[in-house]
């Protein structure tokens, strides 16, 4: 019998379906909870804590503490919900696919939607901090500044809204995100043994960066705590509330240690564990750093500041060394994060690709490097031209803007799967992670968490998430349902029945 037009809507994916595609069902089963909780960890630290402080303590002041920790515990929550789901499809951990084997095509393609929008302004904008922190690598090591017009973008956000700088463009954003697009056709992979060496350079840097801070500490820099409310933006909680909603961008690689669940030894078991562990280490040196930068350093000044971690140093020592260190540590870390956020982008296009919801050229895969190269191409063009012309500002709250709405969704998936397997339904073998407290109160106070913090960004954000869900609402309309393997499925069983 054919489909209705809500019946397409909410056609779902099994679990065994989902492995049939091919969305990580050959994958061996070779991680341990170490490895897998620095998965989550070298994911997270990197991509924002070198850059948000400057975002994100002009609008709430010394409270930005506050903002890190509202962020910690709403991804928390979600990540519970993630832990669940990744048990009971094991097949994939990207919320998209949780999506699709739960609340259907439609909203998995609107999650899908989400995750592009985050992981491709996510390396735009790591890319862009980058930049910054380079920039002051060659001024310490060589007293050399890469020309401004070369490092600033032409799309900026001033005092009057929206201006353009026509001639200037960053260039070493492309730079990098040329060199990861080559690494990445080439089929460069990281193991785990590497990732897990990377994430002790980054917590060193960490620790670097807070003992020198804070032995220029000057509680006097924490008065007043909440910021006033005045022309600039909102004060008291409602800024703390908007800081949190940018910070939360450096809380979305927690979802990777989901992802690598069907790569886990004993994932009903490691992941959750891998999960809360990864997001107690992130927590205590995010709030480490940002309780170090505010007591060195007064919250007027972090506003545009560029490589303000490693500024804070030089200003807190007199001398040039400790900001060089910090930040060619930041360069070296950056740039392992922005190739690996590149490449999440990459493999979800790959994995819609494969459901047929968007062009099969997104699935191509060359037959000798084992990389999908007009896929990478496409992504390194669309990242490194955002990246080279568009101001950093306009990226923090649409990145969080992505990952808060896929939150949401995976966050209502746990109690229809519930009800679609039974309460108590788990995989054979396995005691199954499920969720404390029943289906509905953490994945309840997941969502509400997620819309508090929605609530708290820009207008602009909202306008562009807008357009950008419009298009996808378009795309999947004017593509993906009529191509979607469900639904070419679907015609052939009504011809098989005629």
């Amino acid at each position: 019998m054919k489909q209705t037009l809500g019946q397409k809507l909410l056609r779902t994916k099994t679990a065994q379906r989902e492995l049939e595609t091919g969305h990580g069902g050959g994958l061996g089963r070779s991680l341990g909870l170490f490895p897998l909780t620095m998965i989550g960890v070298g994911a997270t630290i990197g991509t924002g804590i070198f850059f948000t402080m400057v975002e994100a303590v002009p609008k709430a002041g010394p409270a930005v503490i506050l903002s890190f920790l509202f962020a910690a515990i709403t991804a928390g929550l979600t990540a519970l919900c993630y832990a669940e789901l990744a048990d009971r499809v094991p097949a994939s951990g990207s919320s998209y696919s949780f999506a699709y084997a739960t609340v259907g095509e439609f909203a998995a393609f609107i999650v899908a939607a989400c995750l592009l929008l985050e992981y491709g302004l996510a390396a735009s904008a790591t890319a862009i901090g980058w930049s910054d922190y380079l920039n002051n690598f060659l001024q310490n090591a060589l007293g050399w500044q890469i020309p401004s017009a070369l490092r600033s973008p032409m799309i900026v956000s001033g005092k009057a809204g929206v201006e353009f700088h026509a001639g200037n463009i960053n260039l070493p954003p492309i730079l990098l995100v040329i060199l990861c697009c080559v690494l990445l056709i080439r089929g460069t992979k990281e193991s785990a043994t590497t990732n897990a060496i990377m994430v002790v350079i980054k917590l060193a840097i960490l620790v670097f960066f807070s003992a020198i801070a804070l032995t220029g500490f000057n509680i006097d820099n924490f008065h007043p705590f909440f910021n006033a409310a005045d022309g600039h933006g909102p004060g008291g909680m409602a800024g703390v509330t908007a800081a949190a909603g940018t910070v939360f961008f450096s809380f979305i690689g927690i979802d990777t240690i989901a992802t690598a669940g069907e790569e886990t030894r004993n994932p009903t078991r490691d992941v959750p564990i891998g999960i809360l562990a990864a997001l107690l280490i992130v927590t205590v040196f995010y709030m480490l750093v940002a309780v170090a930068a505010m007591g060195a350093q007064p919250a007027h000044l972090f506003e545009g500041q560029e490589a303000g971690l490693a500024v804070i140093l030089q200003n807190v020592t007199g001398k040039a060394w400790p900001a060089l260190v910090l930040s060619g540590g930041a360069v070296i870390s950056v740039f392992s994060v922005t190739l690996v956020t590149i490449y999440g982008q990459t493999r979800i296009l790959y994995a819609i690709a494969k459901d047929g919801l968007v062009p099969k050229a997104f699935q191509r895969v060359n037959p000798r490097t084992q990389s999908p190269v007009a896929n990478t191409l496409i992504v390194s063009i669309v990242v490194g031209i955002v990246a080279g012309l568009v101001d950093s500002t306009f990226l923090w709250d649409m990145v969080s803007m992505g990952t808060l709405v896929a939150f949401i969704v995976v966050s209502i998936a746990v109690p229809v799967i519930r009800r679609k397997q039974g309460d108590g339904a788990r995989r054979e073998g396995s005691r199954g992670f499920r969720v404390p407290f029943g289906p509905y109160l953490v994945p309840g106070l997941s969502i509400l968490a997620c819309l508090y913090l929605v609530h708290g960004l820009s207008p602009m954000t909202y306008t562009v998430f807008a357009v950008w869900m419009a298009v996808a609402v378009l795309t999947y309309f004017g593509y993906g349902m009529r191509n979607s393997r469900l639904n070419r499925a679907d015609a052939a069983s009504v011809e098989l029945t005629h």
